[in-house]
């Protein structure tokens, strides 16, 4: 079974360069624009993990994480920020709504594969 990846990201770029990385080790990867159409994607795709930006216009990477939590499908999926933000009082905040873990960007292609086996249990 290929892992299935949900990036979501404002950035056209940073979008390209995730969906780039993850189909290179393996994955199959859906990618979105913002927190409402993350969201929206969320339900069609049922992805096995969320890569989320915190800032974006529509709905912020906390809304993404506080909708996926509360929502009625897959709450329990693993949910990276993948974000240029490193203050501990964001983290805190991103913990506290449910996310599994922190990435920050520019990110390291390898690191960021590793985070995505990690989560899943993919094998490498």
């Amino acid at each position: 079974m290929t892992v299935k990846v949900l990036a979501i990201d404002d950035s056209r770029t940073i979008r390209s360069l995730v969906q780039k990385v993850m189909e290179d080790a393996g994955f199959d990867c859906i990618c979105a624009e913002d927190g409402v159409d993350g969201i929206a994607r969320f339900a069609e795709v049922a992805p096995d993990v969320v890569i989320t930006d915190i800032n974006m216009p529509n709905m912020d990477g906390y809304g993404v994480i506080s909708s996926i939590r509360g929502g009625e499908i897959n709450q329990s999926v693993p949910i990276l920020v993948l974000t240029t933000e490193s203050a501990d009082h964001l983290k805190a905040r991103a913990r506290a709504a449910g996310a599994t873990g922190w990435i920050v960007k520019p990110f390291d292609d390898e690191t960021i594969v590793s985070v995505v086996r990690r989560v899943t249990g993919a094998a490498g």
